[in-house]
């Protein structure tokens, strides 16, 4: 055993969070009501960090193959940690998903508007045409947030941005909500004053609900974070 389950944790009276103690339970609990992000708790061996010494950044993300996992020398608990990734990444394939493992030592800005950011650091939801879910778990380095649904504000609801949007769509009236549709403007929130954002935490696998047609609950609001100084993040995802 790799690692135990802990369901007495700060997560679990958290009416926006779904705990699962197994990889079954965290992909077959219902988004419902509030809650749209379910947690399969798990405290992790083995020592993530010999791994991330280990990688090779070439680029400021860099996606890791189970090939590149492999071919490292490891210690007893760096090779504790390569097996948990390995097996993730498999349940996650099993299940149907294109898991990827990326060493990060950070995204891209946006920083085309001064008015409102659309990168991964600003709060958003993810939208997809089809049914899916997003799954993500950090390793290593700081990890994502995530924000209650009520405690955050659409950025183009805002007036003063919704105003500056109006301004560079420069078009007509009916294709305004398009527009914003069309350049993902939409996706993005503010956190509004007192906003509680709740850290993900390392070594727990996170499901977040995904604004798709047949989703039944609200997405889920999340971020990336910024990263440690001189600490790359271990992050899959998919």
């Amino acid at each position: 055993m790799f690692y135990s389950t802990a369901m007495n944790n700060k997560f679990s009276d958290n009416n926006q969070i779904g705990m699962a103690s197994t990889f079954s339970e965290l992909v077959n609990m219902d988004f419902q009501g509030i809650m749209n992000a379910i947690c399969w708790h798990r405290n992790l061996a083995g020592d993530f960090k010999e791994i991330v010494s280990k990688l090779q950044l070439k680029e400021n993300i860099t996606e890791v193959s189970k090939e590149d996992l492999l071919v490292l020398q490891l210690l007893e608990k760096g090779n504790i940690a390569r097996e948990i990734i390995l097996n993730d990444l498999q349940l996650l394939t099993d299940f149907g998903a294109s898991p990827s493992l990326n060493l990060l030592k950070c995204y891209e800005r946006d920083e085309e508007l001064d008015f409102l950011s659309t990168d991964v650091y600003s709060y958003h939801v993810d939208r997809s045409p089809i049914e899916t879910d997003t799954f993500l778990c950090t390793y290593h380095g700081a990890a994502s947030d995530i924000l209650p649904n009520n405690q955050a504000e659409q950025k183009i609801l805002i007036p003063e941005i919704r105003e500056k949007l109006k301004e560079l769509h420069d078009g007509p009236e009916a294709e305004f909500e398009t527009f914003l549709k069309d350049y993902f403007f939409d996706l993005h929130y503010q956190p509004k004053p007192n906003a509680e954002p709740i850290n993900l935490e390392s070594g727990h696998l996170w499901r977040l609900a995904v604004d798709h047609p047949a989703q039944q609950a609200l997405p889920c609001i999340h971020r990336a974070p910024v990263e440690n100084d001189s600490e790359y993040r271990l992050l899959l995802i998919c």
